[in-house]
């Protein structure tokens, strides 16, 4: 069987060289005899592996020396609650509602923060579908960390700009964008992904913080939520995610290596959005659904109209080969995702596909 163009958005596709290589070495890894899903965490073999992999990402994205890294488990999810548990000291927030995962994470804040969340701009009035203009008058400069959401996976959006928070602790979820270019670290206080769109597989989350800003969490806050917890023990304080963390290692050194890194992997991002992107601003049946200011390189919503005419293209590019490419619930039609591992060859045959869909279905 052939391999299908998966435009999952998450988990996602992963580069073939990387598979390949996970393959070669998954019965006995570099002369050990045993797989990586089956040596133990505590090995001189497996530290090579974790270590090797903060060492490339430090490398790879250019992390200054004052950031830790931390390879930890739970989703991006989790990290809605151990943001403010461990940088909340004051117990205030500030967040900008870009989506369905800015909401969450706004939401599990109110929990612990109450009304110390405050919400200082929101897109939810045109479905998330562009990047509200923030006004610093809002921004409260009381706040313990100004929380976005920089690509929203579900709607398509992404920050053209950063905002610019002062002396308060910028912080980002970067699930869906981390890696497809380069990142100015130095101007976030924390940065955290879900590693299964452009980083590995699922169950590995990697977070980046400034070290001045790994303390004593709140009082109460959980032994395995602490930064510090994980940051002492070099994210070795329980089992870590060892297999994917072994993958995002390998991801890396593609990456670094083979693509050339991160000016290299915007270039080859940027030419394929604007394969899609082109095509569907000149298409009479499909359009997409984001103000143009606000498009992600690696989530693209689009729509014809018509609800049946969208499942009919669905399940056509399914049998096509194209697989996953009905959107989400909250904004319907079709999303494609075309996160690092898709080559251009994909989106390029998918913009065929899509003319012809459209030339049979005028």
């Amino acid at each position: 069987m052939s391999r299908v163009y998966n435009f999952s958005a998450g988990p996602s596709m992963l580069p073939e060289a990387v598979l390949s290589r996970a393959a070669a070495e998954m019965l006995d890894y570099e002369g050990s005899g045993q797989s990586v899903m089956e040596m133990s965490h505590r090995s001189k073999t497996y530290q090579s592996i974790i270590d090797g992999c903060s060492s490339l990402l430090r490398d790879v994205m250019q992390i200054p020396d004052d950031y830790e890294v931390l390879f930890l488990q739970g989703g991006a999810s989790t990290q809605f609650a151990m943001v403010p548990l461990n940088l909340a000291k004051n117990g205030k927030a500030d967040f900008v509602l870009t989506g369905q995962w800015a909401k969450k994470a706004y939401s599990e804040a109110q929990k612990l923060l109450g009304d110390g969340a405050r919400a200082v701009a929101s897109s939810a009035d045109k479905t998330f579908s562009y990047i509200p203009a923030l006004d610093p008058a809002a921004f409260h400069p009381d706040a313990d960390y100004f929380h976005i959401c920089l690509n929203n996976t579900i709607y398509g959006t992404k920050f053209p700009t950063l905002p610019d928070t002062g002396s308060v602790p910028l912080v980002a979820d970067v699930s869906s964008c981390i890696l497809s270019e380069p990142l100015d670290v130095s101007r976030f206080g924390l940065l955290y992904a879900g590693a299964q769109k452009n980083m590995g597989p699922a169950g590995l989350t990697v977070v980046i913080v400034r070290k001045d800003l790994i303390g004593e969490p709140r009082e109460g806050t959980p032994t395995m939520l602490s930064y510090k917890t994980h940051a002492d023990n070099g994210s070795m304080y329980n089992t870590p995610p060892c297999y994917a963390i072994y993958i995002c290692k390998l991801v890396l050194q593609w990456l670094k290596e083979d693509i050339g890194g991160l000016e290299a992997m915007k270039a080859i991002n940027e030419q394929k959005a604007a394969l899609l992107y082109d095509y569907l601003d000149q298409s009479r049946m499909f359009k997409g659904t984001v103000e143009k200011g606000s498009r992600s390189l690696m989530n693209i919503p689009f729509v014809t109209g018509n609800e049946e005419l969208d499942a009919r293209f669905v399940k056509a590019a399914a049998a096509a080969g194209f697989v996953n490419l009905k959107g989400h619930r909250t904004v319907g039609g079709m999303r494609a995702s075309i996160y690092n591992a898709m080559p251009v060859e994909g989106v390029e045959k998918l913009v065929a596909f899509m003319e012809k869909f459209e030339q049979e279905n005028a």
